[in-house]
């Protein structure tokens, strides 16, 4: 969901820059060997002579996706780096670098909040129902709620690819500077939509592109009164149980399982009005993710399961054909166009596109979450049968004079150089900030 409103509205504090002795520490720390096979891998391939393409050996790619990892932990100024990487399933690599709180090493099996993956979760569960018979992609909002504006034009395919032109509440200033006052209140539905219906549409239902948590808010509330079943229960008993998430859960409070990775940042700078020269960097872990996605849709989750989701979204599982192509075909490049009072309305392009509840950049299906000083991204390339995930923190040095993330893009950077890494020709064109 999120190229986070919050990154685009507050810009906010810069500490000093982590040095490159400290940066890097933390669970399976890279050996010597394999940052000179990194730092060499230029020079061998100028002076390599053309040979037959040999046999890749895992062990020597999985230390070279390490060593990028250790690059942009030092780059980009960050706290910590998870990652995983799987081939048809197997494990190619598995790694924790940094520290999750000072003198706490980050380790793999560490839970972290997963943001807008469940986006692509609240349209599987949405197909789920298509693929049921219990309604369809054209049934419109009005079968259930009437109350919402153009609710007899606005479709459930038009709230899952984020085409019903409703404006998004978090850009809200009102909401902006609750949420600045107070990180820890929870937030209800109703509350959440009172302030996105504070504005007025963005555009007439199917016109344009806008990304917009109300969408899946609304589109949550359609689901529940469709089933009868609550959110989270439908979470986890016709997603989390067959696909063997173990470690995905929804959670109605702040609450992270242990072990869990802890995220700080300096987002609230300039909201409370603490000067660039004074250093600021708070914990952020436990502010309440409630304003995020609908009731229900709230999750933790960590590294093994980021990859699982993104092999299960990408092939399929759990959905018939029709319905995959549905969600992830790339039916709206080309589509959408900026306009005057909408923050996140833009052309949808090669770098970044969408399908039902999912990005699409180039042949890569992925979600990219970024908030509270938590990123991550899960990626898969069906071609290849690749899955990638990324969790990134952030360091103090990482965030600006205003408090504003200066590598918001860390994780999908990383994720972009490990595919252009493992498959150059297909590699995504990563040119659009992250979401929620």
């Amino acid at each position: 969901m999120e190229s986070t409103a919050f990154d685009r509205l507050t810009r906010q504090f810069a500490g000093r820059r982590l040095t490159r002795r400290g940066a890097v520490i933390g669970s399976g720390a890279l050996t010597a060997s394999a940052l000179a096979l990194h730092s060499q891998r230029g020079a061998l391939a100028q002076n390599a002579t053309p040979a037959a393409t040999p046999v890749a050996d895992p062990a020597m790619q999985a230390a070279e996706i390490v060593a990028l990892a250790q690059e942009a932990m030092v780059d980009k100024a960050l706290k910590s780096v998870i990652l995983r990487v799987t081939i048809d399933g197997e494990e190619l690599v598995t790694q924790a670098l940094g520290e999750s709180m000072t003198g706490v090493p980050a380790t793999p099996d560490m839970h972290f909040r997963n943001g807008a993956v469940a986006i692509s979760y609240v349209s599987m569960l949405l197909l789920q129902l298509v693929d049921e018979g219990k309604v369809t992609l054209d049934d419109p909002l009005a079968n259930w709620f009437t109350e919402f504006p153009n609710a007899d034009r606005v479709t459930l395919k038009m709230l899952a690819n984020m085409t019903s032109g409703y404006p998004d509440y978090v850009p809200d200033q009102d909401f902006f500077d609750a949420f600045n006052a107070n990180p820890f209140r929870q937030y209800t539905t109703d509350e959440l939509l009172a302030f996105a219906f504070k504005s007025p549409v963005h555009f007439e239902p199917g016109v344009n592109w806008s990304y917009a948590h109300t969408n899946v808010v609304i589109l949550g509330r359609v689901i529940e009164k469709v089933t009868g079943t609550p959110m989270a229960t439908l979470m986890q008993e016709k997603l989390f149980a067959p696909l063997g998430l173990n470690n995905t859960a929804s959670f109605a409070t702040p609450e992270i399982p242990e072990p869990a990775l802890h995220a700080f940042s300096s987002e609230r700078r300039t909201p409370l009005g603490i000067p660039a020269g004074t250093r600021f960097y708070e914990e952020s872990s436990f502010w309440n993710p409630s304003w995020t996605l609908a009731e229900g849709t709230i999750q933790t989750t960590n590294i093994y399961d980021m990859t699982a989701s993104a092999e299960a979204i990408g092939t399929g599982r759990l959905l018939s054909p029709e319905s995959h192509e549905a969600m992830t075909a790339p039916n709206l490049l080309g589509f959408g166009a900026p306009l005057e009072g909408c923050l996140t309305c833009h052309t949808l392009d090669e770098a970044y596109s969408y399908g039902l509840g999912l990005v699409i950049s180039g042949e890569w299906l992925l979600q990219n979450p970024l908030f509270g000083g938590y990123g991550a991204i899960e990626a898969y390339l069906p071609s290849d049968k690749i899955a990638i995930a990324v969790s990134t923190t952030f360091a103090e040095a990482s965030f600006g004079d205003d408090g504003g993330y200066l590598h918001s893009r860390a994780s999908w950077e990383i994720f972009a150089e490990i595919a252009n890494y493992l498959v150059p020709d297909k590699a995504p064109v990563s040119t659009r900030e992250t979401s929620a």
